[in-house]
């Protein structure tokens, strides 16, 4: 049995429980191996380790695991992204399709309900009052921005 010097627990908990429940928590959360990446140049391999060592990281769940097939990096872009400056996938189609101004269809063509709930028609039964308190001196500016909101669905 070890004698003297500070004992550090090998699985401390991550909150101590009440009375007999408790355990040390002192231990802190483990830590994340070193990773140095290969192909840097050199001496710059060995600072990227010092640095490391110096703010160790606490451990993360699935951080030793490799990064996926597909994520950005040496293996190029994920699947089906299309490259900046590429020529576009819908040469029809405006690029103003959706939005409310512009050639192309409108918002109805996302086919988002249009008409309003039987909440959203009581809220705007409220509207001039809500708009009272929202043109207060001390309203905030989430109150003003869902008199906004309201308004605009009303069309007003």
């Amino acid at each position: 049995m070890a004698r003297g010097g500070p004992r550090t627990p090998t699985n401390p908990a991550p909150v101590s429980g009440p009375g007999a429940l408790s355990q040390r928590t002192d231990g802190g959360p483990g830590k994340q191996p070193l990773r140095t990446p290969t192909g840097m140049p050199y001496g710059e391999g060995g600072a990227l380790t010092q640095l490391q060592k110096g703010a160790p990281l606490a451990a993360s769940p699935g951080g030793a695991a490799p990064a996926p097939a597909g994520a950005a990096g040496p293996a190029g872009p994920p699947p089906n992204v299309t490259p900046f400056g590429a020529p576009s996938q819908q040469p029809g189609t405006p690029v103003t399709a959706g939005a409310a101004t512009g050639p192309g269809p409108g918002p109805e063509a996302l086919g988002i309900p249009n008409a309003p709930s039987a909440d959203m028609k009581a809220l705007l039964a409220y509207l001039p009052v809500l708009e009272f308190m929202a043109n207060q001196p001390g309203a905030s500016s989430a109150s003003r921005n869902m008199v906004r909101d309201l308004k605009s669905r009303q069309g007003g």
